[in-house]
């Protein structure tokens, strides 16, 4: 009997031994550094995972897909602003035209866009880079001389002026000939009914590169003015929390017709090229512009201005933007603006403080 109580004792006293152990180690919270540790491990994980991530997507840009580029000319006058589109467009290209303004050419590639404009009329040197591209072409209406071209070069061109089934429409909410507007389901549709190619194994024209451009040795450039005659000017400025640059004319930050979204973009190439009035015989104003050759010009990114040189051997060669080495740049992976200016246009770029 007395051994038996023993034996009973001992189990007793593991079994209460077993509890302690089991509230100690098992039910307790694991401790707070355990916790921060267990923490920053997962974050490192989540970390990883977004860079991995970040790079697969650098690695399938659109731009640099098989998807045929399509490049737009957009009204830029007052009548036409705010424009649709613009923010989704992976370059564009702002060039003179007649009355000291501008007109654009927004180049998109695998966009889904139910309204892109106001869409305006074609000008001849425009057409040099939507070859280079090897874009389709999409306008309403042609000056002559851009009228010549296209059927000289035997540019892919969808017209206003010329496409039915309702391809292109106008809105009401501006007033002609600024509220012609197109999208891009209609693009592909008329490139269909035309026989045009939709794919293009063309490489782009910008040397995009995945790893961040920071042009350490440059010029700070936080604003950049650009006047293209003593009526119109363009104004960027650089927001270091985004690291992109916001657009505006007109005294006023640009916006995009349809989301209300501040223009922006994430670089900026200028170029001067001299333009002058084209003798066509129309008193309009016309202008030309002598873009082959060898101009100067910036590129900007992240806050930085390198001068740079911009090569172009014809009308349809592409244009290679070198530093002042000879090397081509590398542009950052996004956006781009390119600002084709008067020669004598008195750019500033400039440091905020």
């Amino acid at each position: 009997m007395k051994k038996t109580l023993i034996i009973l004792l001992i189990v007793i006293i593991f079994v209460g031994a077993g509890l302690v152990v089991y509230e100690k180690f098992l039910k307790e919270p694991v401790s707070t550094t355990e916790t921060e540790a267990l923490e920053e491990n997962g974050k490192n994980a989540e970390d990883q995972k977004e860079v991995e991530e970040s790079l697969a997507e650098k690695q399938i840009k659109i731009y640099k897909g098989t998807d045929r580029p399509i490049a737009v000319m957009i009204d830029n006058v007052g009548d036409a602003l705010p424009q649709a589109g613009l923010n989704d467009a992976y370059m564009v290209y702002e060039i003179m035209v007649e009355g000291g303004q501008t007109r654009l050419m927004a180049l998109f590639k695998g966009a889904d866009l139910s309204l892109i404009g106001p869409v305006r009329s074609s000008r001849h040197y425009f057409l040099d880079y939507a070859m280079e591209n090897d874009s389709i072409y999409v306008h309403y209406g042609w000056s002559p001389n851009a009228k010549s071209d296209i059927s000289k070069y035997n540019i892919n061109n969808i017209n206003g002026l010329v496409t039915g089934n309702g391809i292109f429409w106008r809105t009401n909410e501006k007033k002609a000939p600024h509220n012609a507007v197109i999208s891009t389901e209609n693009i592909l549709k008329a490139a269909k009914q035309y026989g045009y190619e939709t794919k293009s194994e063309k490489e782009s024209v910008l040397n995009y590169v995945a790893d961040e451009v920071t042009l350490e040795e440059g010029q700070d450039a936080e604003t950049i003015t650009i006047p293209y005659s003593t009526s119109y000017a363009v104004t960027y400025k650089y927001d270091e929390k985004t690291k992109r640059y916001k657009r505006s004319t007109k005294k006023s930050v640009q916006k995009d017709w349809k989301t209300g979204e501040e223009i922006t973009t994430k670089n900026i190439i200028i170029t001067f090229a001299k333009n002058s009035d084209l003798n066509d015989g129309s008193s309009k104003g016309r202008q030309d512009l002598e873009n082959v050759g060898t101009l100067d010009g910036y590129y900007i990114t992240n806050g930085k201005a390198i001068k740079i040189k911009c090569d172009k051997k014809s009308r349809k060669d592409k244009t290679i933007y070198k530093d002042l080495e000879g090397n081509e740049i590398e542009v950052n992976d996004g956006n781009t603006f390119i600002q084709i200016c008067p020669i004598k246009a008195d750019v500033k770029i400039m440091n905020d403080e």
